[in-house]
């Protein structure tokens, strides 16, 4: 099974991002740019750091009709990003369309589908957003629809990978954030792993935040999630 660790770039100006990539002068770490930072500096942020050598997760979770989303997914797989997601509780339907626009203009574009995010819990879920059946249930349906639309897989808690991979094989991509060291805190994050843990369960890319760019070195703690995830050591 092929393994990588993500950095996520949860940064909020162009200054900031390049000054943490300028840190890894030996690697080049395959980054997550979120909303934050692509609604400050927009497209040509992507574009600097592929010119600097980077893989990209494009992370925008698109959800809209399905008309919509396949005339942004044109644009966002025209960046010519590694990985780009939409919430795969926008439908079928839509998870088609957004395929079908990767399909047309960057076929090497992973399109990848939000399951449940990390921030929420069972009892949230049930509670606020009216899904009566359990999380490991819900994550394995949505998982079984974004299959079922053409994708190559999913974002999921890695607590979860495993289920995604009995439902869908483990040729079916397994995204996971809420990776955390087993000594930092697990923020804002309900269901959180260790790299190690996350290696365990089966899960193809971990995407590390804080535990890396909030880091007193955070080359040091890359390679030490690279250590623990891909390497197994």
């Amino acid at each position: 099974m092929n393994r990588d660790v993500i950095i996520a770039c949860d940064f909020s100006s162009k200054e900031e991002t390049l000054n943490f990539l300028d840190k890894f002068t030996e690697e080049k770490p395959f980054v997550k740019i979120g909303m934050e930072l692509y609604y400050a500096e927009g497209p040509e942020m992507v574009r600097e750091i592929k010119r600097r050598g980077h893989k990209i997760f494009l992370d925008l979770k698109l959800h809209d009709i399905p008309n919509t989303v396949y005339k942004a997914m044109k644009n966002v797989a025209a960046l010519g990003t590694d990985m780009t997601n939409v919430h795969a509780a926008g439908t079928v339907e839509m998870m088609k369309a957004a395929q079908k626009a990767i399909d047309e203009v960057n076929p090497s574009t992973k399109l990848i589908a939000v399951t449940q995010l990390t921030s929420t819990s069972e009892e949230v879920m049930k509670e606020e957003l009216w899904i009566d059946h359990s999380m490991p249930d819900t994550v394995k349906h949505y998982a079984s629809n974004s299959q079922k639309a053409g994708l190559s897989g999913v974002v999921c808690s890695p607590l979860e990978a495993g289920l995604v991979q009995e439902a869908c094989g483990n040729d079916f991509v397994t995204v996971t954030p809420g990776i955390r060291f087993a000594d930092d805190s697990k923020g804002d994050q309900k269901r959180v792993t260790t790299p190690a843990k996350a290696r365990e369960i089966g899960s193809h890319y971990i995407v590390v935040g804080r535990s890396i760019t909030g880091a007193a070195d955070p080359v040091a703690a890359y390679r030490r999630c690279v250590n623990e995830f891909v390497k197994g050591e």
